[in-house]
């Protein structure tokens, strides 16, 4: 944070991490709350998990098939999933699709590269 408590931050300044080949992120953080931009190539799976942060994910471009709490629920473009702490999911990419996810607290394991 800067010296006011405001940051600006500019995505086109934020390096692509490559996760895997189907998977690349950028990730702003903040003290309590972390917005990730997260890209991700058609048949990508996100292996069932779970964490400590409430998760939030808008769909921009594409869409995302979930599996939360043994239910499917498809996020398409223009639709936000809400998903509670501590709830066990999975994604999957249907087609190349580019998405925001809000993250409360903030993934530590994401910071440190073990996710």
């Amino acid at each position: 944070m800067g010296s006011t408590g405001v940051r600006l931050h500019r995505w086109d300044e934020i390096a692509l991490e490559k996760v895997t080949e189907m998977l690349s992120r950028k990730i702003v953080t903040g003290d309590r709350e972390m917005l990730v931009q997260v890209y991700l190539k058609r048949g990508c799976l996100v292996p069932m998990h779970t964490h400590e942060s409430e998760q939030m994910t808008y769909v921009l471009q594409g869409s995302l098939k979930f599996l939360v709490g043994g239910e499917e629920i498809t996020v398409r473009e223009g639709e936000v999933l809400h998903i509670a702490s501590g709830i066990q999911h999975q994604s999957e990419a249907l087609e190349d699709t580019f998405e925001l996810d809000l993250f409360s607290p903030i993934r530590h394991d994401w910071l440190e590269t073990v996710d």
